[in-house]
């Protein structure tokens, strides 16, 4: 066993035994340890705990956690889906995915707790390139503040439109970006997460077709539900893809809870998608 510099010094000066100074070695070696996983200051330098660093810092995260595990993620207003996101609620920059076969299957109701939370804190929310026109009177009474709403409009080029929410993405004048695209490539996703994170916002991406090897570390599908005994703003919601989270979760959510449960829109004996906040053509 290598000697501590205490240890070391007692046996070169002859006041004591290898033996003993071996005992003595390891005793230094144990402080040592229950400093480190203390905390303590050794030296010049103080060692932080690895707990400590664990829940501090929500880059790091256990492959064997559980979605859900702390609490550092922003929440998107439905204890439901906060429960099976890793920190308990949206990511805080970066990019997130949400999947859907068709537009207005609630995916802008998903959204609107965090729209108003933002506004909140005298932010800009950036839409680019919505499928169809806003419906500025929804957005009201839904509580969004339209004078802190800016558009991309849909004939906007997909070159213009992916350069404006980089740039949005990294100015941090804007809390939330949210565009419409399909069949961007890994790199231009890359590119658009690194924006994210270096500007401190969060952008969600609307698609119809799911990108396996996509870097974000969020991708979720919205499902409208079609069954005769359910509600037409009953939707399932899926997780298929979460840093920190090593399984597919999912949950259903009411995105209309202010229709009633017995609510039937006009046109259910043909289930289609939900305008919502989109305006009618």
């Amino acid at each position: 066993m290598r000697l501590g510099p205490t240890a070391g010094a007692a046996y070169r000066k002859g006041l004591t035994g290898k033996r003993t100074a071996g005992l003595a070695a390891r005793a230094e070696f144990s402080a040592r340890q229950d400093s480190t996983h203390t905390g303590t200051r050794i030296g010049k330098q103080t060692a932080v705990p690895i707990e400590q660093l664990l829940h501090s810092n929500p880059e790091l995260w256990r492959g064997c956690d559980m979605a859900g595990r702390g609490s550092h993620g922003l929440s998107t207003g439905y204890p439901a889906l906060d429960e099976i996101l890793p920190g308990r609620g949206w990511p805080r920059n970066g990019l997130v995915e949400i999947i859907s076969k068709q537009w207005g299957m609630g995916e802008l109701q998903l959204l609107l707790p965090l729209m108003r939370s933002v506004i909140a804190q005298g932010k800009w929310v950036l839409w680019i390139s919505p499928p169809h026109q806003l419906y500025a009177p929804a957005l009201v009474q839904a509580g969004i503040d339209i004078e802190q709403v800016l558009v991309v409009k849909a004939e906007t080029s997909c070159r213009d439109a992916l350069w404006s929410m980089e740039k949005a993405l990294q100015s941090g004048s804007c809390g939330l970006v949210l565009a419409w695209q399909n069949w961007l490539p890994g790199r231009v996703l890359r590119r658009l997460q690194l924006a994210g994170e270096s500007g401190d916002t969060l952008g969600v991406l609307f698609k119809h077709n799911v990108s396996m090897h996509s870097p974000s570390p969020l991708r979720m599908e919205i499902k409208s539900s079609c069954e005769e005994d359910s509600s037409f703003s009953d939707a399932e919601v899926a997780v298929l893809k979460a840093r920190g989270n090593f399984r597919p979760l999912s949950t259903r959510l009411d995105l209309y809870p202010c229709f009633g449960p017995d609510f039937r829109p006009a046109f259910q004996a043909k289930p289609e998608p939900q305008p919502g906040l989109y305006a009618h053509l």
